[in-house]
């Protein structure tokens, strides 16, 4: 078999037992989700499993892997909507929080996830994730908007705020209830990065984090 056909045929397996297991951790979860039905399910074997992802483990991280790079578009596009960097940076943190109401992601993002893959600011992913962060601190911070500072300290903050309020919201007997107050303390908390120049007083800071500024 040529090189390129055995490349596709894995591509393919991997893509049917992470579309399996994605259906099977949101139904079920991860703990109740069988090995032996999610392979036949995607017209498999362990075999394969075993293969590509190691155990059920790996296929979890693989199905969070496939999540967190929807999400990161999603937040992509709120950034783009966005008429000035600022609200561009509020609205990605934003959107992620918001995203944490959505059952697929409260289960298996974060409820699952951090139970069986550990702490999730340690995941593999999330070094881009601060990255990414810290670049857009840093370009606020030369073009003024943001108070001078460490960008990276700044960036491991806003992210840490942004991760446990999903957490928080997924975990709540109320996440909707709790989305309004996780949202309205996170604009509070960036609020505080800006520039006097660029947030005003006090009462001005107030009043753009209740229009979501």
């Amino acid at each position: 078999m040529a090189a390129g056909k055995r490349a596709q045929m894995m591509e393919e397996t991997r893509a049917k037992l992470i579309r399996a297991a994605r259906k099977a951790f949101a139904e079920k979860g991860y703990a109740a989700a069988s090995m032996d039905e999610l392979t036949a399910e995607a017209g498999l074997t362990r075999g394969a499993l075993y293969h590509n992802f190691g155990d059920k483990k790996g296929l979890l991280q693989a199905v969070i892997d496939q999540m967190d790079a929807e999400m990161l578009l999603r937040m992509q596009v709120a950034q783009e909507q966005a008429e000035t960097p600022w609200q561009a940076f509020v609205a990605e943190g934003v959107a992620y929080i918001e995203m944490s109401l959505e059952p697929e992601i409260q289960r298996i993002m974060l409820l699952d996830g951090p139970a069986v893959l550990g702490d999730p600011s340690q995941w593999p992913n999330q070094t881009a994730c601060l990255r990414r962060t810290t670049d857009a601190v840093q370009a606020m911070i030369d073009d003024g908007i943001v108070r001078p500072m460490d960008a990276e300290a700044a960036a491991r903050l806003v992210n840490g705020a942004a991760l446990n309020a999903a957490l928080w919201i997924a975990a709540a007997e109320d996440p909707r209830g709790v989305l309004e107050k996780a949202v309205e303390a996170f604009r509070y908390l960036v609020s505080g990065l800006r520039t006097a120049d660029a947030s005003g007083d006090m009462n001005t800071v107030g009043r753009m984090a209740r229009r979501g500024l």
